[in-house]
């Protein structure tokens, strides 16, 4: 049974962390193909987002039967992003199998509204979780582990 994967993690990524989390994040996408992952899932932001959809995307050429779905707050999501990374969003959006809204605008609520479709039918959760105070990233991962999702923590491996 095909399985599919979601990620969840903070905006900002300390340099010194970036490289061991890379290899981290590799090594775990392709534990999960080996244990039949073939969709995965992304929101969109920033960070560890962006570095997660990069890395199912290289994944990819080696396994072209993996899918990288984006489920994104709202069309204006990037609208006050600057355009380096503007333009990386819009090329992975371009590269990614889909793409879809869970809002036609942006309001109180929406990213919150993203997290919870990103969990829902993910049967993983990989996640860069530095703390469990607060914030989207662990509004995310409690609601992955309320659902029963087998939740990885990277940061957990980076010590």
């Amino acid at each position: 049974m095909a399985k599919t994967v979601c990620f969840t993690g903070h905006r900002t990524i300390p340099q010194e962390q970036y490289p061991n989390l890379v290899d981290a994040l590799n090594t775990e996408i392709e534990r999960q193909i080996r244990a039949g992952a073939v969709t995965f899932r992304t929101g969109g932001a920033l960070g560890f987002d962006t570095l997660a959809a990069l890395c199912v995307l290289s994944a990819r050429k080696q396994h072209p039967h993996i899918r990288l779905e984006l489920i994104l707050p709202c069309p204006t999501q990037s609208d006050n992003w600057n355009a380096s990374d503007t333009r990386l969003y819009e090329q992975i959006i371009e590269q990614a199998d889909c793409h879809r809204y869970v809002s036609q605008y942006y309001y109180a609520g929406v990213l919150q509204m993203r997290n919870r479709a990103l969990v829902e039918g993910s049967d993983v959760c990989i996640a860069y979780l530095r703390t469990s105070h607060g914030g989207g990233t662990a509004y995310t991962a409690a609601c992955a582990l309320r659902a029963g999702v087998e939740f990885v923590n990277l940061f957990e491996l980076l010590k």
